[in-house]
C-alpha cells in the first residue's frame, strides 16, 4: 500500500496539499491541487484517496471511476480522479500496472511492474535492447525476454540450468531468461545466429531498441 501527501512518499503521511499556482485552473482542478489529500495505491490502478475530513474514496484510474458524489451523480471528473493522475504523473505513487519495489538490477527503490519483472524501467530489457554482458562487458543484442526461471530453463545441448552456470551464481535463481545474440560477430543474418540464454540481471542495458523488436519473430 502506498501514502503520499508530503512529497515523501512515507507511510502514514497526514493529507497534505500540493500548492502550485492555481489561478488559471478551473475550480475542480484547482481543489485537486491544493485540497489535503492523502493518496494510496491498492492495486490494479485503484487507489484510495482521503480527504482533509478523513472520507475516503476509492478510485478506478483505467475507468475513470471514482465512489465521490461529485462522479457518481454528477458525472464530473472529480477533483479525486484528477489529484489520483497528477501524482501519478509527478512519480509519487504507482502508475496503473506498477508497485513499488526493490529493482533488482540496480538495486533502488522505486517502480516495478505489477506482477514481476521487478526491474525499474532503467533497468529492464525488452526484445531490440542492446545491453551489455556484466561478467565479459561484451555487447549483447536482447532477442527475447521471456517468463521462465534460470533455475528452470536447460541450456541447449547441456541439460543445465542457466542458473547452475559459474558465471551466474551471483545472480537470483529465480530470475527471467533472457535469450540473446551477439550482434557484432560473424555476417549472418541476426535472425540466423545462435541465441544464449542469461539471467535478466546480468545483462545492463545500454541502448533501447536499436532494430527491430520483432527480431524474435523471424
Amino acid at each position: 500500500m502506498e501514502t503520499t501527501g508530503d512529497g515523501t512518499g512515507r507511510t502514514g503521511a497526514g493529507p497534505q496539499p500540493l500548492a502550485p499556482d492555481t489561478s488559471r485552473l478551473d475550480g475542480r482542478s484547482a481543489r485537486a491541487w491544493t485540497e489535503p489529500m492523502t493518496v494510496r495505491a491498492t492495486g490494479e490502478g485503484r487507489y484510495d484517496v482521503e480527504n482533509g475530513a478523513g472520507r475516503t474514496y476509492r478510485v478506478d484510474l483505467p475507468d475513470g471511476d471514482c465512489t465521490c458524489p461529485d462522479h457518481r451523480i454528477r458525472g464530473e471528473r472529480c477533483k479525486h480522479l484528477r489529484r489520483v493522475a497528477i501524482e501519478v504523473t509527478r512519480g509519487r505513487i504507482p502508475a496503473p500496472g506498477q508497485v513499488r519495489g526493490t529493482c533488482r538490477g540496480c538495486g533502488r527503490e522505486g517502480f516495478v511492474p505489477e506482477g514481476g519483472p521487478d526491474y525499474c524501467r532503467g533497468c529492464r530489457l525488452e526484445s531490440g535492447d542492446l545491453a551489455t554482458d556484466r561478467e565479459t562487458g561484451d555487447a549483447v543484442l536482447v532477442v527475447r525476454v521471456t517468463a521462465d526461471r534460470a533455475d528452470a530453463v536447460a541450456v541447449d545441448g547441456t541439460g543445465r540450468p542457466v542458473a547452475d552456470y559459474e558465471t551466474n551464481a551471483g545472480y537470483p535463481r529465480d530470475d527471467p531468461v533472457v535469450e540473446v545474440v551477439y550482434p557484432f560477430d560473424g555476417g549472418e543474418p541476426l535472425a540466423d545466429r545462435r541465441r544464449y540464454s542469461f539471467p535478466h540481471s546480468r545483462l545492463a542495458p545500454r541502448d533501447a531498441a536499436i532494430v527491430d523488436p520483432g527480431l524474435g519473430e523471424v
